[in-house]
């Protein structure tokens, strides 16, 4: 199995991590371990965390990071659950956490696993193929209302509503079995003469059931107010985003962690207690340069942002 994923942003995501040579650091998204490597690198006696829930990707990532094996300790996990991943290390507290989101090009490019719109494969979306749910339940079991709900929140498709209920007629029939089979209905839904931007007509529905089945945005949300909480003082939370929802998150995120009070104006004095835990290191998010679209045009929507954490007495 050919494994080919190219590291986006990858000066500026190392830069943006400030890594010292005796540090700890996550690499929660390990993929191809193309932004581990730059890492381990400049780490001396430092530690990196590779964490995946892609058995395929820690598989790539440790030939990839062979010659470095001694500094990186490899977890199959989500980084969803990264208290309980340092529990089990022994860490408290670490100096830097880069999430690279989305789906990887190897993902994509890997037919058996249903991620693209192109190939005909399994409906399938799995990130983690050791869980049981998959694309095909959501676009089988799903009403009407909750596959609208989805294609319209996580896809943003205003064709949301007919390609629910496109769906929900053919399945009628015989199950929905594979992506061709629902690119199939996509396009039926979707009437010609709307397709004009250049995009895919099924882009935005493979989008909305791929996050729908690995609960992306739930997840994120969830993390970074904890992954913060494991920063040292100084250390960085690095997060390349690749749609505006995950975007928007991290920037909302971001934001709050940023406030210090949040009680109402009117009251005479702070009655929440709460404190700025991070410094914004970037007000406006870092995007790839035309060089690095022309040579890699999946990185094109990427975005990425970074937060310093405070000396906080919590």
């Amino acid at each position: 199995m050919e494994f080919k994923h190219i590291s986006v942003l990858l000066e500026e995501s190392i830069e943006g991590l400030n890594i010292k040579p005796d540090g700890i650091y996550i690499d929660g998204t390990l993929g191809g371990g193309g932004h581990s490597k730059e890492i381990v690198k400049r780490l001396k006696t430092g530690k990196l965390i590779g964490i995946d829930q892609d058995l395929n990707a820690l598989k790539k990532a440790r030939e990839v990071l062979k010659e470095y094996e001694d500094k990186v300790i490899f977890v199959h996990n989500n980084y969803r659950n990264i208290d309980t991943i340092l529990q089990e290390i022994g860490i408290e507290k670490v100096d830097g956490i880069l999430l690279d989101l989305g789906v990887s090009s190897h993902q994509l490019d890997e037919e058996s696993r249903g991620f693209s719109h192109n190939k005909d494969a399994p409906l399938d979306m799995r990130m983690d193929e050791t869980k049981d749910f998959s694309a095909w339940d959501v676009v089988n079991k799903y009403s009407e209302e909750e596959l609208e709900r989805i294609i319209w929140d996580y896809g943003e498709d205003r064709w949301a509503k007919r390609i629910a209920k496109f769906i929900v007629e053919e399945r009628k029939r015989k199950p929905i079995d594979t992506t061709l089979e629902l690119v199939s209905v996509i396009k039926k839904a979707i009437p010609k003469n709307a397709r004009k931007d250049g995009h895919h007509p099924a882009k935005k529905t493979f989008q909305a059931i791929r996050i729908e089945v690995n609960r992306e945005l739930e997840v994120l949300k969830e993390a970074i107010p904890n992954m913060v909480s494991r920063l040292n003082p100084g250390g960085r939370l690095v997060i390349i985003t690749f749609h505006s929802l995950e975007d928007r998150i991290v920037k909302e995120s971001f934001k709050e962690l940023n406030k210090d009070c949040i009680c109402p104006p009117q009251l005479p004095q702070c009655i929440c207690n709460k404190v700025r835990e991070i410094k914004i290191i970037t007000r406006k998010p870092i995007i790839p340069s035309e060089e690095e679209i022309n040579l890699n045009p999946r990185s094109r929507s990427a975005k990425l942002r970074i937060g310093e954490k405070l000396d906080v007495l919590m």
